[in-house]
């Protein structure tokens, strides 16, 4: 008996080492612990952001309205974790009494939307929906109605033109005048991060950087053999199989000094999907997960060692530091009030003085992976981004740093370029990486 025992402690005492020496990544919350956190921080955020936002924005009457599976992108994120869509047609209704008061949170459907707003539908007073919602209005008398409609962001444009057709007709003719797009109400609730969300997002972006360290690994990687649509597919097999989710296609690129400078002229969109990993090569990933409805957006580079070698070449580690050097840049232009228009021009400036070839593409994140907010240049648009590069930068708001610098690297004899991505939030004064950022290039195998 006594042997029994010592045979099952040694062997539960090698099993759970070889476990964790497999796998460091944390334990994720059951789904039903996933719902009430989504549910806790929503209702944080209505009944302590939302009346800040509708205040700032001037509007005291923000309505939305979607059917089912037709989703303004804004519900969507105001929908409890129970909701997988709207059902029938919801409309729901905001309106602010003022600071003593606070908002009201009004769903007219045949519903309550869970238990943070409250069904004021009864069919049998008001068999039509749309006379139901018409008395909620008369009743509150609203001085600005704002829905969701934008020339601009698509994120904002939500109310379909059949919906806001119906309201404008079902409206009484004193409130017409009343209706404004609700644009800017709509992205700022979805750019800005509460307390209780910063206080996680950085666990979320840690668990990306996690995956990425597994998945461009020797685990994964076997040089001469192993291509870069492997490596795509095993990172979306282990995002699969830790129970996250991951809101785009991951890519995998290939530099090599044999190429010639074919990759630097190669648009994103043309890149090869079938590309055999080599000794000597200098990988780029391009990889984003949701987790409790945050998103996160990581761009690192991985170089694959040759026999013999220890190090990464130092032509690829100074082209790196340029890349370090452009992301310091770029958030030292931070500033609330300025727009993303400005922020582009004032660090690409700075970057000429430096001597540095750069590219800048920086995209809010958050509720989306590219996110409402200002947008802070595009890949083919280094002049600025008319309409969406406009809108100024408020606190509290978090940005996927997306950049290249390009750097002649002598070993290789031609320009490198180096693509970074990381997620990171903007305070009143200054800007954080949420987990970090890349400090140099990993190697294959790790060293």
């Amino acid at each position: 008996m006594r042997n029994q025992y010592y045979l099952l402690f040694v062997f539960t005492f090698i099993f759970t080492n070889l476990a964790f020496a497999q796998s460091h990544f944390p334990t994720l919350l059951s789904e039903r612990e996933q719902a009430e956190v989504i549910d806790d921080i929503l209702e944080d955020r209505l009944d302590n952001l939302l009346p800040q936002l509708m205040r700032r924005e001037g509007i005291d009457m923000w309505i939305l309205i979607s059917r089912e599976y037709n989703e303004d992108p804004v519900m969507k994120t105001i929908l409890p974790a129970t909701w997988l869509s709207a059902r029938r047609r919801t409309i729901m209704v905001f309106y602010d009494k003022g600071k003593e008061e606070g908002i009201d949170k009004i769903a007219i459907a045949r519903y309550s939307v869970g238990k943070l707003l409250k069904g004021e539908w009864n069919i049998d007073v008001y068999p039509d929906q749309w006379e139901a919602l018409m008395e909620i209005i008369k009743d509150r008398n609203p001085e600005k109605i704002g829905l969701n409609f934008s020339k601009d962001f698509a994120l904002a444009d939500g109310l379909v033109h059949t919906e806001q057709q119906t309201f404008m007709k079902k409206l009484p003719e004193a409130f017409k005048d009343k209706v404004v797009s609700a644009e800017k109400l709509a992205i700022a609730w979805l750019e800005t991060r509460t307390a209780k969300e910063l206080e996680i997002y950085p666990m979320i972006c840690h668990f990306g950087h996690l995956i990425l360290q597994e998945g461009l690994s020797e685990k994964h990687i076997h040089p001469g053999i192993t291509t870069t649509d492997d490596v795509v597919w095993a990172l979306r097999q282990l995002v699969s199989d830790y129970g996250l989710k991951t809101w785009f296609h991951p890519s995998v690129s290939i530099q090599r000094a044999d190429r010639g400078n074919e990759e630097f002229l190669r648009s994103f969109s043309r890149r090869p999907e079938q590309d055999v990993i080599r000794p000597g090569d200098l990988l780029h990933v391009d990889f984003g997960i949701t987790y409790l409805r945050l998103n996160t957006d990581q761009q690192q580079h991985f170089y694959v060692l040759r026999q013999g070698e220890q190090t990464v070449p130092k032509g690829l580690q100074k082209a790196f530091e340029n890349g370090k050097k452009l992301q310091d840049i770029l958030t030292s232009q931070f500033q609330t009030g300025k727009s993303g228009n400005e922020i582009l021009k004032d660090a690409l400036s700075k970057a000429e003085q430096e001597n540095i070839i750069a590219s800048i593409y920086t995209h809010p994140i958050g509720l989306h992976g590219h996110a409402a907010g200002p947008t802070i240049g595009m890949w083919d648009q280094q002049q600025g981004v008319k309409g969406k590069g406009d809108y100024p930068l408020y606190p509290n708001t978090c940005y996927s740093i997306e950049l290249f610098a390009a750097t002649e690297v002598p070993e290789w004899g031609k320009l490198v370029r180096i693509m970074l991505e990381e997620d990171g939030v903007y305070f009143q004064d200054k800007f954080e990486f949420l987990d970090g950022r890349q400090e140099e290039i990993f190697t294959i195998p790790r060293k």
